[in-house]
């Protein structure tokens, strides 16, 4: 896709670091996208969290590469102007360098500006090889959902000095290896603000404190319309409460034979409908 004059870049916001706070939300598709680039957010992450979300899913493993590539289109189709990052789903660039380089092409042919993946030094040499190629890459350390069963579920991570030094130096090494930014998930505040503060490039905290260079937030629990939301996450208005009371005045209504729709419908003339009456007592049988 064409570069749009006006559109963050990957420059722009690597440049950022330290300075005016960056702002990242997920969609998942255009009217979303829409949403998000009129308020003014810099970065549109297209996230596997779509599985947790809005696929069903218990976790964000069975998220196919596929079903990434039609939520990124979608979100395309919708965002003019904020960098869309994609997330690289589970196993599609964890088997080798050349399945990364193929997977992470897709994205970009597809409409994506960047790709993300999750981990930390042992990410470092695809990290590198796919900015050496010319694809952009935000890193993700901290808690990494695509390792669930390993963790034994959702849990916080860096609150050990060793876990904390291990999610560092990965960090340190992402910044090394040519990654444009990194997203910080799930970790104690003061870790945030060490990594944040001795790392290169712009780190967005994901429930990791407020002294990163950005935050981020999944669009469901923003507006609120996660029933379980993450201890992090904060929601700005009450989404499921204002669903269930529209859902529920139209059942209502649907039910007890009071819905009309607020501009009427299509109208037909007397005459038309007294020559419809007339063709359809004609039809044999009738």
């Amino acid at each position: 896709m064409a570069p749009i004059k006006g559109s963050v870049t990957v420059p722009a916001v690597r440049a950022r670091k330290g300075g005016k706070k960056l702002v990242s939300v997920t969609a998942y598709d255009a009217p979303t996208a829409k949403l998000l680039e009129e308020a003014g957010v810099d970065i549109i992450l297209v996230g596997d969290s779509v599985g947790t979300v809005l696929l069903g899913y218990d976790s964000t493993i069975p998220v196919t590469m596929e079903e990434m590539l039609h939520h990124l289109r979608a979100v395309r189709r919708g965002a003019a102007k904020a960098l869309v990052v994609a997330d690289m789903p589970f196993l599609s660039y964890q088997s080798g360098l050349e399945e990364a380089v193929r997977n992470a092409g897709r994205f970009i042919k597809e409409g994506a500006d960047a790709v993300k993946l999750e981990g930390g030094l042992e990410m470092a040499d695809t990290v590198r090889r796919l900015t050496d190629l010319g694809i952009p890459v935000m890193g993700h350390v901290g808690l990494n959902p695509q390792k669930l069963r390993e963790y034994g579920g959702y849990r916080a991570q860096g609150k050990s000095a060793m876990e904390a030094f291990a999610i560092w130096r990965g960090a340190m090494a992402l910044g090394r290896a040519g990654a444009f930014s990194i997203v910080l998930e799930s970790v104690p505040a003061e870790l945030g603000r060490m990594i944040t503060r001795d790392c290169p490039i712009p780190v967005i905290s994901c429930g990791a404190g407020p002294d990163c260079d950005g935050q981020v937030l999944v669009f469901n629990d923003l507006v609120g319309l996660t029933s379980e939301p993450p201890r992090f996450a904060k929601a700005y208005s009450k989404g499921l409460e204002a669903f269930r009371a529209a859902i529920g005045a139209f059942t209502r209504e649907v039910r007890e034979g009071s819905f009309r729709p607020p501009a009427g419908g299509p109208e037909i003339t007397p005459e038309e409908l007294k020559e419809l009456e007339r063709m359809a007592r004609s039809m044999p049988g009738k």
